[in-house]
């Protein structure tokens, strides 16, 4: 190619000739392979060899709405299935600030250095607007997430029942199969939603803080019912006479309360997380209930009850899913909630000819 600036009236000033025909392809870059898709067969074995990337796929494939996802998340369960049950499931929720993600980093990294195998199901609030989620947890547990022996899996709430994720128990199977013998359970927080946590662990901790006033105010009567043991945290510095006190208090509105259908009578006790004491208390609280209910027979009871349980809920949602996803309806929907609003129909009567829509056979 000729370039005018190389001419003699332009002194001082070249241009080099370019390179013609370059190649397309950079040489040095190489090919990347397609990433091979995996079979229900190869999550199922790489699970069992406690493979934690094929783990941490697995569970992405379990909380995916894509029906091709749920089709191979549920035959990798189907097969998950006989080797679950073996881990020792514990539900931990609290006020907002209790330091739970502080509480549980500090337990699991006792657990773990003490030969436990722990999977962390951390759930994240999502976002009612934008339905996004931060998911930080497996950042604010920096020294338990470098564990070998340890799984971190923060999961977005979407808005589930008691902010624990939908397939959160399905999760559960996985890590179970994968050979983690502890599994801890994170909730948003405290509300009587909370159910569906209480619904799939075998104990069930309220983690609270004192210094803030009355310690029993706004702990809602549903939650200390629930609750199988009571960890005062953050009793450390000036707070330790302060947690006492509220330890106390705690004992005294538990012995209100009737008896549990376990047999066991919840307690509480004091820990600080940030000074790592009064964790093993909390862990000897857990297996002295384990060891109760497993005597009793309460513990198989209780787990034949959550399948059940979890069964109905299963159903419930496909319901909802299969409803709200019927194209037919979905126009009908929307027509019906136009009238609602213009008080041109009531409420009751819309959902009545919706639901009649739905059930009339073909």
């Amino acid at each position: 190619m000729h370039h005018p600036e190389n001419d003699e009236q332009y002194k001082g000033l070249t241009v080099n000739k370019g390179v013609e025909n370059l190649p397309t392809v950079n040489p040095y870059t190489r090919f990347s392979r397609k990433k091979r898709v995996l079979t229900p067969e190869d999550y199922f074995r790489g699970i069992r060899d406690g493979n934690i990337s094929i783990l941490g796929q697995a569970v992405t494939l379990v909380e995916s709405s894509l029906p091709e996802d749920q089709l191979i998340a549920q035959r990798v369960i189907e097969m998950c299935l006989p080797y679950s049950g073996n881990s020792i499931r514990i539900g931990i929720t609290g006020v907002p600030g209790a330091g739970k993600s502080t509480f549980i980093e500090a337990m699991g990294t006792d657990l773990a250095n003490r030969g436990k195998h722990l999977a962390v199901l951390a759930i994240d609030p999502s976002s009612e607007r934008s339905k996004g989620s931060i998911l930080g947890d497996k950042t604010r547990m920096q020294e338990l997430s470098t564990a070998k022996n340890a799984f971190i899996r923060p999961s977005p709430s979407a808005g589930s029942l008691g902010g624990v994720a939908r397939k959160t128990r399905e999760t559960i199977v996985l890590c179970e199969a994968a050979g983690f013998d502890t599994v801890f359970v994170e909730t948003v927080g405290v509300g009587q939603s909370e159910t569906a946590a209480h619904s799939m662990v075998d104990f069930f901790l309220l983690l609270q803080v004192t210094g803030t006033g009355d310690e029993l105010q706004g702990i809602k009567r549903g939650i200390m019912e629930m609750a199988d043991g009571i960890a005062i945290n953050k009793c450390d510095g000036n707070n330790i006479e302060k947690a006492q006190v509220a330890k106390t208090q705690f004992k005294n509105a538990l012995a209100l309360f009737p008896p549990t259908e376990s047999g066991w009578k919840p307690y509480a006790v004091t820990c600080s997380a940030v000074e790592k004491t009064g964790l093993r208390d909390v862990w000897k609280m857990i297996e002295d209930y384990i060891s109760h209910i497993r005597l009793n027979g309460y513990f198989d009871y209780q787990r034949t009850q959550q399948a059940k349980y979890w069964m109905y809920e299963t159903i419930n949602e496909q319901l909802l899913n299969s409803f709200y996803q019927n194209e037919h309806l979905k126009q009908l929907l929307s027509e019906a909630e136009q009238k609602v609003l213009n008080n041109e129909l009531s409420s009751f009567i819309a959902a009545h000819n919706l639901l009649n829509e739905y059930f009339k056979k073909d």
